[in-house]
């Protein structure tokens, strides 16, 4: 049941909505002033406020602007005829909506639905934020990783462009999204591109576009990731993949900062911050001439080694419980345990697929042991 408070100084007022609402099966809550409304929101937790503007003492504005301190839920206003001017200095400071008196049934339901639905959204997509946060981020307190993270907070806020290398499973990906966040572009697209996922034909299409017509497939016009990304950050992983022609429109969007979608002609003005990823040894690929020294040269300005697993098995315990309690988390299950020998017994594994390894291991170890993971189980499963 929604939980809706009132904050009004008539006591008429108060008393006709709370039995329109309780009719509406919502549960009501009465203050008769702003300082009475303000105790309750912080000791209660509520999905609507109902605020009269023009009260003595506390008008509903201040009370807005105190509650607002405090919590997320969705304020609206109630005025008179001649106070709509604060009530719609109201809806400038943060209220959702505001009501005219004399209060209007519809219209008062109606607003209620929609502010509950905007308070539900704004929950979710919190949650989503920090979903999104907590599967980036950057788990690790050894001093290579240190490192990582203060050339991060360095180069983030500059418009270098930056080559990322590591092997398979170091987290490359991460450092790309903590560069994009600390950066002045963090509000902007971050769209990633896996240079060795697309098909070498496509790859030209797929960075920049195609016009209708321009190849058998091509039913319709398409932007591209250069396009997309327009005003943010694109993130070519595993660029060492990247086919030498499509190497070479790269190189000429960097030059110019301008693209030509495939089978077009007109030039599309694009301001992308790039940054490359590969787990090659570039300077071998540059020598076979698998890669443009070139476009190597345009995209490393800055230069930035990820470490693998083995080269920071201190950060493995911090890992594995942050993993164990991600992985609960996900099944909803209680965190399992994990014993210290077998936890010893991790850190002195090889790792060869770094990160990626340590996490599909770790769930398997959930998945198959019992309540606590034992020495046994690393034998028998890792």
């Amino acid at each position: 049941m929604a939980k809706i408070l009132v904050i009004d100084d008539e006591r008429s007022i108060r008393n006709a909505i709370k039995e329109i609402l309780e009719f509406e099966k919502y549960e009501v809550s009465l203050a008769a002033d702003g300082n009475e409304g303000l105790a309750m929101i912080e000791q209660s937790m509520f999905d609507v406020i109902l605020c009269d503007v023009k009260m003595p003492g506390k008008d509903g504005i201040e009370v807005l602007q105190e509650a607002m301190k405090i919590t997320d839920t969705p304020f609206i206003v109630i005025s008179g005829h001649g106070n709509i001017e604060l009530a719609v200095e109201a809806i400038k400071k943060g209220a959702y909506d505001y009501i005219a008196k004399p209060l209007d049934l519809n219209r008062l339901l109606i607003a209620l639905r929609n502010a509950m639905e905007k308070g539900k959204l704004e929950v979710e997509a919190k949650k989503l934020r920090k979903k999104i946060s907590t599967k980036y981020k950057m788990i690790g307190e050894s001093d290579s990783i240190n490192q990582v993270r203060g050339l991060i907070e360095k180069v983030g806020p500059t418009h270098a462009r930056i080559f990322i290398m590591g092997e398979n499973g170091t987290g490359k990906e991460l450092v790309a999204r903590a560069i994009h966040e600390a950066s002045d572009r963090a509000k902007s697209a971050f769209i990633e591109v896996n240079c060795a996922a697309i098909p070498s034909e496509l790859i030209e299409s797929q960075l920049f576009g195609h016009e209708k017509g321009s190849f058998t497939s091509a039913i319709k016009q398409r932007k591209g990731d250069f396009e997309l990304a327009n005003g943010g950050t694109l993130f070519l992983d595993e660029i060492g993949d990247m086919s030498l022609s499509a190497q070479a429109k790269v190189l000429r969007a960097l030059q110019e900062n301008k693209i030509v979608r495939v089978g077009g002609e007109k030039e599309i003005p694009v301001d992308v911050r790039i940054i490359a990823a590969t787990n090659k040894k570039i300077k071998e690929e540059i020598a076979n001439n698998n890669f443009r020294e070139d476009l190597y040269h345009r995209l490393s300005v800055i230069l930035l080694e990820v470490p693998p697993l083995r080269k920071r098995k201190e950060d493995i315990p911090i890992l594995v419980d942050y993993f164990l309690a991600e992985i609960a988390d996900a099944h909803g299950k209680k965190k399992t345990e994990i014993d210290k020998k077998a936890l010893e017994k991790l850190q002195d594994k090889p790792w060869t697929g770094n990160i990626r390894e340590l996490r599909n291991v770790v769930e398997r170890l959930v998945i198959l042991a019992g309540n606590k993971i034992e020495v046994s189980d690393i034998e028998a499963y890792v």
